[in-house]
């Protein structure tokens, strides 16, 4: 159980780039949904769930990547831990 959890940890470390753009792209792709959802059946709570999904996940993205006030990001801090 160990080597799996390993293997998935070092995965996500190595490619840190990759999972925060996969993660901004369905977060446009939620909102680009919320959006037609809306506009074909007229219904409220669907998309603004999709919308509130959207802005978790574009935050998430930025306390990842904006520096702090010393100037590091805590993404450059996970990296130089590993």
């Amino acid at each position: 159980m160990t080597e799996i959890y390993g293997a998935i940890t070092e995965f996500f470390t190595s490619n840190v780039n990759i999972v925060l753009a996969l993660v901004m792209l369905a977060a446009f792709a939620l909102a680009i949904g919320a959006f037609f959802l809306w506009r074909k059946t007229g219904a409220v709570e669907k998309p603004v769930l999709m919308i509130v999904l959207a802005l978790v996940a574009v935050v998430n993205v930025l306390i990842w990547t904006v520096p702090t006030s010393s100037g590091e990001t805590p993404l450059d801090r996970a990296e130089s831990v590993r």
